[in-house]
């Protein structure tokens, strides 16, 4: 009772001290006392395992961790068998305290020492193993976390037909791994930061040092420095406190699952950020052009690319403004129809009650309610829920004469053009944007539609990411990034980084392309 009354004492006084933070407590010279005060941490922690052991044969201790955390073969046949080795190994009258005799005999890998409460939990938490020892102030932190994983596969989201096949996984350390396996340099930075004052949220800052920008690695540093807020579940959490302007419908940070995506673009100069908990890695800072782009891109011959570049931007500008365009022309610009189309049109909305606009944005909303039934629904029955259901509600909706079938193939042909954009966080924006322009359309026709495209283009002209312009290199203009927009230049033309990433290490490739040829003979020595 006299231990529990000296330890509250103690601790009303620190709560005193420190009113506003968490108080950080010393831990206690007694065993009993540190157990009480862990009891009192971890009430109704029932995963909470709090074990006694002995050091050296006499010296009592406690073992403090989380059940299911802790990797219990390497905590038995490991750590417990080395104490059971050794106890007959400790110097009564060496210069080393227990902790440190104690970190000499282990032959486990990771072991910090916490001397404050906070820091035990912490590492209590994070999936190590607290040794508390009596009589000293310091205790023991070993790693022995066993963290359940899943297999390195292909992301859904992102698949390819040519390129790797591995992706993130929940697990920020194998998602490390996998950016270090593929650039074998020190120059690769991985910095640490905690965000989520109740999930303690580990965040990596990755980048090449020597050619990121260290103004803009600075501005990541401190953009993630200052979030406060109590839980990090998702990567999207972060992206929300760090992009540059939240009100815009475009994505200012890239996302991706593809280890292969974030290493080409930290060559570039850009800036990986890491979460734990999802796969989902932030890349910044980003343009315009970089979200209209796909992995594959740079797997397969650019001649190909270039063309089925081409077809995507076409694709994407349909999926935007193909319906605005049919409700403008077929409410106020019919002389631009050609006689016998037009004619065809008219017989085929002869039966429809409602005007283009109305029609539009029916099909507009049941087509984007078919999708995301599609996406909620198990992978059994989703693509099929969405499919019939699209065909079925169409080809009804036509015998009935509710809507014109002409319409029907339009918004139709706009889904699918909207399926060809790589990113899915763009192809939302798009999405998004589609019904104010078919309102525009539907208002103003053609005149409220080249409104609509100049706002556009106005806001993307403004936004920034983390300080570069988002339409760059088209606006301000470069000529040497054009090398990456709308074509795909060989890899032996693009020498230099983009200017993105400014001066700092501009020269990227010298290679060219050819037979090796040195004086005039080839590598056999033939002329």
């Amino acid at each position: 009772m006299k231990k529990w009354m000296k330890l509250s004492r103690s601790h009303k006084v620190i709560q005193e001290l420190n009113p506003v933070s968490e108080p950080k407590m010393v831990m206690n010279h007694e065993l009993d006392l540190n157990r009480i005060l862990l009891e009192k941490t971890f009430v109704n922690c029932s995963d909470i395992v709090f074990r006694p052991v002995d050091l050296f044969g006499n010296h009592h201790a406690m073992l403090v961790y989380v059940d299911g955390m802790v990797d219990t073969m390497l905590l038995e046949h490991e750590f417990m068998q080395t104490l059971r080795d050794s106890e007959s190994q400790c110097e009564e009258n060496s210069l080393l305290s227990l902790a440190e005799q104690l970190r000499h005999t282990l032959r486990t890998g990771q072991i910090r020492t916490a001397d404050t409460l906070n820091d035990l939990v912490k590492g209590v938490l994070d999936g190590g193993v607290a040794v508390v020892i009596d009589g000293e102030l310091n205790v023991m932190i070993v790693g022995m976390e066993r963290v359940p994983s899943r297999s390195l596969d292909e992301p859904d989201a992102e698949p390819l037909i040519r390129g790797p096949r591995e992706g993130f996984i929940e697990q920020v350390q194998t998602n490390m791994i996998l950016l270090r396996k593929r650039l074998k340099t020190p120059r690769l930075k991985m910095e640490s930061f905690t965000v989520g004052e109740l999930t303690q949220t580990k965040v990596k800052v990755v980048y090449i040092d020597g050619i990121a920008t260290d103004s803009v690695v600075q501005e990541v540093r401190e953009r993630i420095s200052r979030i406060e807020i109590d839980g990090v579940i998702e990567s999207n959490y972060i992206e929300e406190f760090i992009e540059d302007m939240p009100f815009s419908p475009f994505p200012q940070v890239q996302t991706t699952e593809r280890p292969d995506i974030v290493v080409a673009n930290l060559l570039e100069g850009k800036i990986a950020i890491l979460v734990d908990g999802t796969p989902v890695t932030l890349i910044v800072p980003i343009t315009f052009w970089n979200l209209l782009l796909s992995a594959e891109d740079y797997y397969e011959r650019f001649l190909v690319v270039s063309f089925i570049r081409c077809i995507r931007f076409m694709f994407i500008f349909i999926s935007l403004f193909l319906p605005s365009i049919y409700v403008a022309v077929a409410s106020f610009h019919t002389e631009m129809i050609p006689t016998n189309l037009l004619l065809s049109i008219a017989g085929a909305r002869e039966s429809s009650p409602f005007p283009a606009l109305a029609e539009a944005l029916f099909l507009e909303l049941i087509f984007e309610g078919l999708r995301e039934a599609g996406i909620r629904l198990p992978k059994q029955v989703g693509p099929a829920v969405s499919i019939v259901g699209g065909l079925v509600i169409g080809q009804s909706a036509v015998q009935a004469g509710i809507v014109s079938a002409p319409m029907v193939i339009v918004v139709s042909l706009t889904g699918i053009a909207n399926f060809t954009t790589p990113r899915f966080n763009v192809a939302l924006s798009t999405r998004l944007l589609r019904f104010p322009l078919i309102l525009l359309a539907g208002t103003l026709g053609l005149y409220g539609i080249g409104l609509g495209f100049a706002c556009i283009l106005i806001h993307l002209n403004t936004l920034r990411s983390f300080g570069i312009p988002y339409f760059e290199p088209v606006a301000p203009l470069s000529l040497g990034g054009l090398k990456d927009v709308l074509i795909r230049a060989p890899h032996w033309a693009m020498k230099l980084h983009p200017r993105i990433i400014g001066n700092k290490e501009p020269l990227r490739s010298g290679q060219q392309p050819g037979p090796y040829q040195s004086d005039g003979m080839d590598k056999k020595g033939g002329k």
